[in-house]
């Protein structure tokens, strides 16, 4: 039995170099740069470095950062976070290709944020969010451009 990748805690980690979507590549293999994980960013900071991830169709690393944020926020925000963070999942699984994927992230995600609509935390626009989740949950993905299909987190 091959031993797992662990990190400086000792806690399981997977190594292995991903592609732009997130998908594993061989040990050995050039992959794209990955968001560093378990930083404690500042509101504005993960949602700027988030926005940059989706616009250059990397939306599996988008949520890298919101997953960190999530773990970070308040209580009374982690709800918020939770459900970016599935939007952008859902963005990586229509662009994978992964029809049903897609569309339970994107909802699920859509589900966990519209509680925030009247809020509208840090600036996000959560009823565009929602809007453009559930537009996107209805169409069939079909290995979509994730660049072209990238939501604007701020409005």
């Amino acid at each position: 039995m091959q031993d797992r990748d662990r990190d400086a805690e000792g806690r399981a980690r997977n190594a292995r170099p991903r592609d732009a979507l997130g998908r594993p590549l061989p040990h050995g293999a050039v992959g794209e740069d990955r968001a560093p994980e378990g930083i404690v960013r500042e509101p504005q900071v993960a949602l700027a470095e988030a926005q940059a991830l989706l616009d250059a169709g990397r939306p599996f690393h988008a949520h890298e950062v919101l997953e960190d944020a999530w773990k970070s926020a308040p209580e009374d925000e982690r709800r918020l976070w939770r459900g970016l963070a599935q939007l952008a999942v859902g963005l990586t699984h229509a662009a994978r290709g992964n029809d049903p994927g897609a569309t339970t992230l994107l909802e699920r995600g859509a589900g966990n944020i519209e509680p925030y609509a009247d809020r509208r935390p840090h600036g996000v626009d959560v009823p565009g969010l929602v809007t453009w989740a559930h537009r996107l949950a209805a169409e069939p993905a079909g290995g979509r451009d994730p660049a072209a299909g990238a939501p604007r987190l701020l409005g």
